[in-house]
């Protein structure tokens, strides 16, 4: 059952680009639908991460001696993409400002601003670190399967996983600098406050 929840993820994954570009089509964006979407996008993640922290992180996995690592590096990656989207989101909203707007990242580290500014590089890193966490996903499943179409499928997936992984890595250092770029503006404008009540 594997690949029917491989592709589920993969058909969600690809509805929620399309609901977007349909309430920019429609003039239907809002707020709640922001919110909503970063948070449906935050779990959908987080819940994959936690399937692949199960499985890789088991001592029953193939590559059982690992087992540790894997566990800390599927817990890292939930932790940084949970803090960094909602800081993000927090920064801007407490100023009424869209997280992804140009308003809403002046002053952020260049590489959050382009990001958020140069939407092939973010559907680049987007696309990236979901494809590699579904790639590992199949990858453990297919590891057990026999024959030739199953060996071509695991070929063809490894191919996939390998030139995903660079956008996935940039995607965390994306998301290390939104961090701490939005935790800087939410103390600066703490500071702004204080200031003005002094």
């Amino acid at each position: 059952q594997w690949f029917m929840a491989t592709m589920s993820y993969i058909y969600s994954f690809a509805a929620d680009l399309f609901d977007g570009m349909a309430a920019r089509r429609f003039n239907q964006c809002s707020a709640f639908g922001g919110l909503l979407d970063m948070v449906t996008d935050r779990c959908s993640t987080l819940g994959l991460l936690f399937i692949l922290y199960g499985e890789y992180g088991s001592p029953s996995a193939p590559d059982n001696k690992y087992f540790g690592l894997y566990r800390m590096l599927f817990l890292l990656l939930a932790v940084l993409d949970i803090s960094s989207h909602w800081c993000q989101m927090y920064s801007t909203a407490s100023l009424q400002i869209h997280h992804k707007s140009d308003e809403g990242n002046v002053g952020r580290f260049f590489l959050v601003r382009w990001y958020y500014q140069c939407y092939p590089f973010f559907g680049y890193c987007c696309v990236s670190a979901e494809v590699t966490y579904i790639t590992m996903y199949a990858l453990l499943h297919l590891a057990n399967g026999n024959g030739g179409s199953m060996a071509m499928l695991k070929v063809a997936v490894e191919i996939l996983w390998k030139i995903c992984i660079p956008g996935c890595a940039t995607k965390q250092i994306v998301n290390v600098f939104q961090l701490c770029s939005a935790c800087r503006a939410v103390a600066d404008h703490d500071a702004q406050l204080k200031s003005k009540s002094d």
